[in-house]
């Protein structure tokens, strides 16, 4: 463990074993500490100044006093130079950094998350500050999700290494930070199984069960029930012993993945799932610990892209397939034990699936680091490494740095297309497709969609036409088209509704809300965005869009439910780093007459490119 803590979660302080360290002097200097240690890129003076001291008569020099006292408390070589950048001691590190791994870069250590308490400052106020309140409001919340996903993420990997005692302290406090959330319900309920505590597991649903009816009117979440009544493959007795659908050997384990394959090439999923789970069983049986893994890994993916699973029982499949490759699923430390690992396919792919699903669930820190060692055992491999780049290129658009998503998703289409995937072809082309709607280039979006469009006909993939005809029905109501719109629009819809898919529901409802208010209907707007919002999708970008079009239909209308969807479409977008949803959210707080918000809009504007962003907030006099 480091010697030196620099704690920024909770009350504000430096910890260091058996000393009592200097303490920076003022709230102000806390937060110059605070903000550059959330700019690992570095931050230019005089842009740090005008955040931090707007009313001085000398920003530049209020600046420097506080750049003094953080070089008598941290070192002198510790902060400096324009742009400033900060340089812990050898020897120190700071919670706030440490819970964002691996974000912050390789080498930094693996803690335990059950040492992180409290929101960032906690305690200190900035209403002389108000664009720096509002970055650090939106810090707090991103930080929060990031420390629940350590948790979550620890109590897996603790299950996985048979840690039950482990998994259940973490998830309990996992369920402190977030009461609802259903995928830590659902891994506190099989840790307590694993205990043999079953009275405490049913205990536990029933808990979860009555808040849900009792807060949010619902039932008993799916991940919940699942949870409770699954159990996981028996592993039997031995190699090759025991009853069961077959004989536990390779040869049996591998007919079960070509018949699952065969399976859910046809659209059978459920026979396709059912033959995975047999296989996992059988590998299991044969103590062969890199089939188990491949079977994990085989059987989580369909689940997660044929039967739309996201949650807990995919998550804990993957750290047991990890488990099961001699990795450690709990430390995502890039240290010299994994750089040399040879590379491998299966590891790659779990890496991968464990990245994507950060994505969805939005914590793009957590999942760099799963991508980055996706990238690490995929090497050699470029029909993985084309997975792993299309996965990238989505965290990069939801996150609006929307250069980086088009130069990952280009590599990623390059590779899938001397692989000859069209299926991965058609995926990154349909990303690339909805950066280029974002940023308003409608001719490149319409080319990179009917593309897409054509690969997916090609290969019958009717799962994700939803995505794509949804996406290329809102460039032809950009271009205002409606009659063109509104058949691809209602076709998103209707594909959507027949798969079940509640992520395409939201994509297709939101569009279904744009074109009634493009057709001057807001009795239809406001019943498509009731219809989305009583989805419950995986993917948090959807839903803080379809948040994003409620609140500026609202506020159109002169609805009092325009203020609580912009507050949770702020939420929302501060947990997940969706950075133009998170400008859209303080627009509509403008409009709705906040002045703190006003200001901060040209502050996280400036470092988006997107021109189409600029328009739409230049046309509310907010630039």
């Amino acid at each position: 463990m480091a010697e030196t803590w620099i704690r920024l979660l909770g009350p504000p302080r430096i910890e260091s074993t058996g000393t009592a360290p200097r303490q920076p002097r003022g709230r102000k200097a806390w937060a110059v500490l605070a903000y550059l240690v959330l700019q690992p890129g570095g931050t230019g003076r005089a842009r740090t100044a005008a955040l931090l001291f707007p009313d001085a008569d000398d920003p530049l020099g209020a600046l420097r006093w506080n750049l003094s006292e953080l070089r008598r408390t941290l070192g002198a070589d510790s902060v400096g130079g324009d742009p400033l950048r900060l340089v812990l001691p050898a020897g120190w590190t700071c919670d706030a950094i440490a819970a964002l791994a691996p974000a912050a870069g390789t080498g930094t250590r693996a803690v335990d998350p059950r040492t992180f308490d409290g929101q960032l400052l906690e305690g200190l106020a900035f209403p002389d500050c108000p664009v720096f309140e509002a970055w650090l409001e939106d810090q707090r919340h991103r930080l929060e999700n990031s420390v629940l996903t350590l948790l979550y993420e620890a109590s897996l990997a603790a299950l996985a290494a048979g840690k039950a005692d482990d998994a259940a302290d973490l998830a309990t406090r996992a369920l402190h930070l977030d009461p609802f959330n259903a995928d830590c319900h659902a891994v506190l309920i099989k840790a307590l199984k694993s205990l043999g505590e079953y009275r405490r597991a049913r205990e536990q649903a029933e808990k979860c069960r009555e808040l849900y009816r009792r807060e949010l009117g619902l039932g008993l979440p799916a991940e919940v029930r699942r949870a409770l009544s699954d159990a996981p493959p028996a592993a039997g007795p031995g190699p090759g012993a025991g009853s069961g659908p077959g004989p536990a050997s390779a040869a049996a384990v591998r007919s079960y993945l070509d018949a699952a394959e065969a399976s859910l090439s046809a659209g059978s999923v459920e026979r396709g799932l059912e033959q995975l789970r047999l296989a996992a069983g059988l590998a299991q049986r044969t103590g062969d610990h890199h089939l188990l893994a491949e079977s994990l890994v085989t059987l989580s993916g369909a689940l997660i892209h044929q039967a739309g699973g996201r949650g807990a029982e995919v998550a804990d499949l993957l750290h047991r397939a990890l488990k099961s490759e001699g990795l450690d699923p709990g430390s995502l430390r890039l240290d010299a034990g994994n750089r040399d690992r040879p590379a491998s396919r299966v590891a790659a792919a779990a890496y991968r699936e464990l990245g994507y699903l950060s994505v969805q669930r939005g914590i793009p820190d957590r999942a760099a680091g799963w991508l980055e060692q996706a990238a690490r055992a995929a090497d050699g491999f470029d029909d993985e490494r084309s997975r792993i780049l299309a996965i990238r290129g989505m965290a990069a658009s939801d996150t609006a740095h929307y250069g980086e998503a088009l130069t990952a998703l280009a590599e990623s289409c390059r590779l899938a297309a001397a692989a000859g995937s069209r299926r991965q072809l058609a995926f990154g082309t349909a990303l690339a497709g909805r950066v280029h709607l974002l940023r308003g280039d409608l001719e490149p979006a319409a080319e990179a969609l009917d593309r897409a469009q054509e690969l997916i006909a090609a290969e019958h993939w009717t799962a994700f036409e939803p995505f794509v005809a949804g996406l290329r029905g809102e460039t032809f109501l950009a271009a205002g088209r409606l009659e063109d719109a509104d058949a691809l629009i209602d076709r998103s819809w209707v594909m959507a509704d027949v798969a079940g898919d509640h992520c395409y529901l939201t994509l297709a409802a939101g569009a279904k809300a744009r074109l009634s208010v493009a057709r001057n209907d807001p009795a239809a707007a406001e019943a498509w965005l009731k219809r989305g919002l009583d989805t419950t999708p995986w993917y948090l970008w959807y839903r803080a869009r379809l948040l994003d079009t409620a609140a500026e239909v609202a506020i159109d209308a002169g609805s009092p439910a325009a203020a609580d969807y912009a507050a949770r479409l702020g939420t929302m977008a501060g947990r997940g780093a969706l950075r133009e949803l998170l400008v859209r959210a303080h627009s509509h707080r403008a409009v709705l007459g906040d002045t703190a918000a006003a200001e901060t809009i040209p502050w996280l504007a400036k470092d988006i490119d997107n021109p189409a962003l600029n328009s739409y907030l230049a046309r509310r006099g907010q630039l």
